[in-house]
């Protein structure tokens, strides 16, 4: 549920707006932050606006200096969205036409090699313990693997808790995923053992409800000491990052995660018709045409399978977009 209290001339709205979007389904946390900063804006610049007008919407949504092109647009799409919500309740509106802003390089994945794989999780290995997070050097060794060999989210990673991971059948329950869909994804039997030792060594004497990647004061790991320890290991396994908003990044695990599979099925000559299903269903996605995007960077990455993706599966493969999957 949503907590936020809104006091800008659009509150009323902007609280059943959330409302609605979470009742059918969505968690809309980071929307509704977006929004709540949408409201502090027009509390104070303009609070007896009495419709969301064009003027309103194209103020907030103006290009900071130190913004990207992405994190507009981003504003942008909220902004349409609720306006489309406003005009559907009957209230006078500005719809914001879609791409009414320049669009922005779009982010093609990074396919890791199993060369870069195996650097990269070899230098998780070695981390060592910080005081500032004493399961550190117990935690990066798993949930990276975890995230690419159960081709997971990082957020269905590091929000899982002690009860969700089943060390005796092998098999994570995700409760933590988009559209608060739960799934039950299956283990390797190395993946399952990773985790058995790091179990004895880290949950002892844990709550079935504890985070199951802990830091400090019974927290889950922060995304951004993910992301620091991630960017370290990626330099010593020598694997250039292009800078920010270039990758590699961590959610590309999951990508690759997912082109690996299909390339191993194609190689096996099996019918991905059947297989596509399957790995939609593991994956938590939402349509199936998000899990065809994979057979465009399948094609990609592996050219000797495009002849034969594309012949026989040119009808399901979409093009290829970059950013507008970044997130499956």
């Amino acid at each position: 549920m949503n907590n936020i209290i809104y006091k800008g001339p659009f509150k009323n709205h902007i609280k059943n707006y959330i409302e609605l979007k979470q009742a059918i389904g969505y968690k809309y946390t980071a929307n509704a932050e977006s929004l709540r900063r949408f409201d502090k804006f027009t509390l104070e610049k303009y609070p007896k606006v009495a419709t969301f007008t064009k003027e309103v919407v194209l103020e907030w949504c103006k290009k900071r200096t130190y913004e990207t092109q992405a994190n507009q647009n981003r504003r942008a799409s909220d902004m349409r969205e609720f306006g489309k919500y406003l005009d559907s309740i009957g209230t006078k509106a500005y719809i914001l036409p879609k791409e009414f802003f320049s669009k922005d390089k779009q982010y093609v994945p990074h396919i890791y090699t199993i060369d870069e794989l195996t650097r990269f999780f070899a230098e998780t290995s070695k981390c060592k313990y910080y005081y500032e997070c004493p399961y550190r050097h117990h935690i990066m060794p798993v949930i990276f693997r975890m995230i690419y060999m159960c081709g997971l989210r990082v957020s269905e990673a590091r929000l899982l808790k002690v009860a969700d991971v089943d060390l005796e059948n092998g098999v994570l329950t995700i409760n933590q995923s988009k559209k608060d869909n739960s799934r039950l994804v299956p283990m390797s039997t190395a993946l399952t053992k990773l985790c058995r030792d790091f179990t004895k060594k880290v949950h002892a004497h844990s709550l079935s409800e504890s985070y199951y990647f802990p830091a400090l004061n019974g927290k889950p790991i922060r995304l951004c000491n993910l992301y620091n320890n991630f960017r370290r290991f990626l330099w010593r396994a020598k694997i250039s990052h292009g800078g920010r908003g270039s990758g590699p990044r961590i959610h590309d695990f999951r990508h690759t995660y997912a082109v690996h599979c299909l390339k191993k099925w194609a190689e096996q000559e099996k019918d991905l018709t059947v297989y596509l299903p399957i790995l939609k269903t593991y994956m938590g996605h939402d349509s199936f045409y998000e899990t065809a995007y994979y057979l465009h960077l399948t094609a990609d990455v592996f050219p000797h399978i495009t002849l034969k993706t594309e012949t026989k599966y040119s009808e399901i493969i979409p093009a290829l977009k970059g950013g507008s999957y970044e997130n499956n």
